[in-house]
């Protein structure tokens, strides 16, 4: 039963294997250098969902700037993929490739398949069926990222018992719940998305010198930092004593890295100390893979501190 951008992706590559042959089918998103494969069926080149290869090594790359034809039986009569790595690396001897667009017009990924042996030119007549499958898929595509706003503010809107009462950030519980269905998303969609963990420094020292009262402030400080630095779509969370999470949904690699250097910049400015560690997450491990290297850079930054005689 078909009822979702995932499902209908499913049939559709398998309609299009049945109806064409090739030993590749895909359905694939775009993310800036990175290609990721979405939805597969594949008899032996060996690509999963999930695996990312490089944009700007693909045929669909060269496609999509006019390069090259969307259908093209004998892939060696195409200088533009004769010349592109991907064809280099692998037995590729047809291909085919449209492209699947977001509703502002911009390149939201393809639809393709390769061949390790040149077919037919009478594919060339059932393009036209093609690029119909690729525009029902976008339309989709359209419908569900539009209503996964609306899931995703929903989700959030839920019960006190996953927001930390002294922060009102979410707690550890809403942190964990909130990852796993934003890990939904990512998978579903290819969605980019960093993670970011922020280790105070002082607040044990705050909490022995000055009171607790004091220790409570600081980390109500330390929230209200982060809350106004993030982006409307970002998840804020206290995970322990001194430990704050931050998710940045739909965040590629240049946004993460601003959005690390203005959350130092800011807490800084707030005399707020400190160690930060953060990780993108990488398409074939998921965000639990992300924290645990954000968890780690992290506490390499303190302890680099402790070593160099910072307080901890």
């Amino acid at each position: 039963m078909i009822h979702d951008f995932t499902s209908a992706t499913k049939a559709c590559l398998e309609f299009l294997r049945q109806q064409f042959g090739f030993d590749l089918w895909m359905v694939t998103r775009t993310e800036g250098d990175d290609w990721i494969v979405l939805a597969v069926e594949d008899r032996h080149y060996g690509v999963k969902a999930g695996s990312v290869f490089r944009w700007s090594d693909s045929f669909c790359s060269r496609m999509v700037k006019g390069l090259g034809p969307r259908v093209a039986p004998r892939v060696d009569e195409v200088p533009a993929y004769v010349e592109a790595p991907i064809g280099q690396a692998l037995p590729i001897g047809a291909y085919v490739g449209v492209p699947l667009m977001r509703k502002d017009g911009s390149l939201f990924g393809t639809l393709c398949a390769i061949d390790p042996s040149p077919q037919s030119g009478q594919i060339r007549q059932d393009q036209q069926l093609i690029e119909l499958m690729a525009d029902m898929l976008s339309s989709l595509l359209h419908a569900e990222l539009a209503m996964a706003d609306v899931t995703r503010r929903a989700e959030r809107a839920e019960s006190e018992a996953l927001h930390d009462t002294l922060t009102s950030l979410y707690n550890r519980r809403g942190w964990e719940r909130l990852l796993e269905q934003e890990e939904g998303r990512c998978r579903r969609y290819g969605h980019r998305a960093c993670v970011i963990s922020i280790d105070l420094d002082e607040l044990k020292i705050v909490n022995d010198t000055s009171g607790h009262a004091a220790g409570d402030a600081l980390l109500r400080k330390t929230a209200g930092v982060m809350l106004d630095t993030l982006r409307a779509n970002d998840i804020a969370a206290r995970i322990g004593g001194d430990e704050f999470s931050v998710l940045g949904v739909e965040c590629d690699l240049a946004a993460a890295e601003t959005l690390v250097q203005r959350l130092r910049q800011n807490l800084a400015a707030a005399d707020i100390r400190c160690s930060i560690g953060w990780a993108p997450r990488n398409p074939e491990k998921g965000l639990s893979a992300a924290c645990l290297e954000a968890d780690r850079k992290m506490y390499a930054e303190k302890k680099g501190k402790q070593g160099a005689g910072r307080p901890e």
